[in-house]
């Protein structure tokens, strides 16, 4: 047992763990916190793109009236109106109408509203 203790003193092929494996894990996780807010940012702006498409489909629509020998049904007729954020289309690399991504900060001291 002293001989495998000694040997394991003596070993120099292993990672040393000091500040090296400090710095390194810093930067890594500094690396996946820029990394991971860049991903947020993708995904709400994507997201708002499919919600901004899903608004612009045009859900209008009309039939005419049909007679018969001893019927007659009348037609029908609805037009899609714009919603109050309705655009046209989103500038490119903006965010998408009507979505608020920041919140204001709330005064020193108070926190989140608990749901009641």
């Amino acid at each position: 047992m002293k001989k495998l203790l000694s040997r394991f003193w003596r070993d120099e092929a292993g990672f040393v763990i000091s500040s090296e494996l400090v710095l390194v894990a810093t930067i890594l996780v500094i690396g996946m916190i820029a990394g991971l807010n860049t991903v947020k940012d993708q995904v709400v702006q994507e997201l708002g793109d499919v919600a901004s498409a899903v608004s612009n489909v045009n859900q209008s629509y009309a039939y005419e009236g049909v007679t018969g020998h001893t019927s007659a049904t009348a037609g029908s007729l609805y037009l899609d109106q714009n919603d109050f954020c309705d655009t046209p289309a989103d500038p490119p690399n903006a965010e998408p109408a009507c979505l608020i991504v920041q919140n204001p900060p709330l005064p020193e001291g108070v926190g989140p509203v608990p749901n009641q």
